[in-house]
This record gives C-alpha cells, sequence and structure tokens, in this order.
C-alpha cells in the first residue's frame, strides 16, 4: 500500500471493482456486436453467468482480467499481472485460489452440458485484431 493511501480509502477503491461490465469485457462485446454476431449477457441459467452467450450456437465466450483470475498461472509471458500482492496476503491468496477453482468448476459444468467456451484474457486484447480472428473462428467453428 502506497504510505499515502489510508485504509478507508483503499477500502472505498476496492468498492469500485465490478464483476460484470468491466472495461475488457465492453471492449469484447463491442468487437463481437460490430462483427454483426448478437448474443444475451450474463444468463443466470447457466453454470458462473457467463459473460457473452451465443444461445443457439451454444457457445459461450468468458472475459478475465488477469490479475483476478490468475492468468500468470497459465502462461508466464502475461504482462498485466503486475507484483504479487504485499498487504493482507492472508486474505487475498486464497481469493484468488478460489477464483480460479472456480473458473475451473464453471467449465467442467458448461462443458458437460454441451456449451464451447472461449476465454480471452484481458492481456490479449491489446491485439484486436488477434482477437478478432479468434473470435470470429470460435462462433463460425461447427463445434
Amino acid at each position: 500500500m502506497r504510505k499515502s493511501e489510508t485504509s478507508e480509502h483503499r477500502s472505498w477503491t476496492m468498492s469500485r471493482i465490478r464483476s460484470k461490465n468491466t472495461g475488457p469485457e465492453m471492449r469484447v462485446r463491442r468487437l463481437v456486436h460490430s462483427l454483426g454476431y448478437r448474443y444475451r449477457l450474463h444468463r443466470k441459467d447457466l453454470p458462473g453467468k457467463p459473460d457473452i452467450v451465443f444461445g443457439p450456437r451454444r457457445k459461450i465466450i468468458e472475459v478475465r482480467g488477469c490479475f483476478w483470475h490468475a492468468h500468470s498461472r497459465y502462461d508466464p509471458a502475461c504482462r498485466e499481472v503486475r507484483a504479487p500482492v504485499k498487504t493482507n496476503t492472508a486474505y487475498w491468496g486464497p481469493k484468488i485460489d478460489r477464483n480460479v477453482a472456480r473458473d475451473a468448476a464453471n467449465l467442467g459444468k458448461l462443458t458437460s452440458l454441451g456449451w464451447n467456451v472461449l476465454v480471452i484474457w484481458e492481456c490479449e486484447l491489446r491485439d484486436i485484431a488477434q482477437v478478432e480472428r479468434k473470435v470470429r473462428t470460435f462462433i463460425e467453428s461447427c463445434t
């Protein structure tokens, strides 16, 4: 924590972090919409309330933040994850571990229900052309 930052200020900052309609999610949604695809958001009847759902195609796009979902565990080259948390590590370590476990459980449930899931990581959005190709390929694939 920076010296000038009080615990009250940190609490206020953390309260502003959203789980829906995040910046990365909005970028992907605008991209998908501009490609002409229509979708539903955060369907409550599906495990984990996925970000973007293409019902008739049985496809889902999940947009994950690199820090909150521990992308560096899957891709050590990810530069979005800054330094590890230095304060309250007894809380944040297990919190991020729970996020990872929940992601895996929801992915398993969705695939067992016959859904195809594409995960887009926050760091991938630096190359939006690559994300566009990835999304097109995923949505148009027959599986």
